[in-house]
C-alpha cells in the first residue's frame, strides 16, 4: 500500500503562484508514476500533470502547459506542483495520485492510490 498526503493549497490572487507538495509513504518502491489531478465544483476530476517516478519524464494537460511544473525528490518521497500565472479557472481541489506502471497516463482510473486533496482558490 501507498499513502499520499498533499499540502500547500490556499487562496491566491490571479497571476499569483502556489507550490503543492505530496509526500508518499508505505511501499514507495513500487511507485512507477505519480500525477496531479483536480476537481472543480460540479465537474469531473481532470488530469493536470504526471511524472515518472524513476526516469523523471513529464506530461501536462494543455490547460496548464507553460504555467505549471511537476517535479519530484525521490530522496524525500515527495512530488511537487509549482503553479504560476494562476487563473480563476484553476480553482479546484487538487489531488495527488500514484500508480505502479511506468507509462505516463492521463486516465484517473489507472491510478490506484490517492491523497485526500488540497483546496486551491484563485480570486479574480
Amino acid at each position: 500500500q501507498v499513502q499520499l498526503l498533499e499540502s500547500g493549497g490556499g487562496l491566491v490572487q490571479a497571476g499569483g503562484s502556489l507550490r503543492l507538495s505530496c509526500v508518499a509513504s508505505g511501499r514507495t518502491s513500487s511507485i512507477g508514476t505519480m500525477g496531479w489531478f483536480r476537481q472543480a465544483p460540479r465537474k469531473e476530476r481532470e488530469f493536470v500533470a504526471a511524472i515518472g517516478w524513476n526516469g523523471g519524464s513529464t506530461y501536462y494537460a494543455d490547460s496548464v502547459k507553460g504555467r505549471f511544473t511537476i517535479s519530484r525528490d525521490n530522496a524525500k518521497n515527495t512530488m511537487y506542483l509549482q503553479m504560476n500565472s494562476l487563473k480563476p479557472e484553476d480553482t479546484a481541489v487538487y489531488y495527488c495520485a500514484a500508480r505502479l506502471g511506468t507509462i505516463l497516463i492521463m486516465n484517473k482510473n489507472n491510478y490506484a492510490y490517492w491523497g485526500q486533496g488540497t483546496q486551491v482558490t484563485v480570486s479574480s
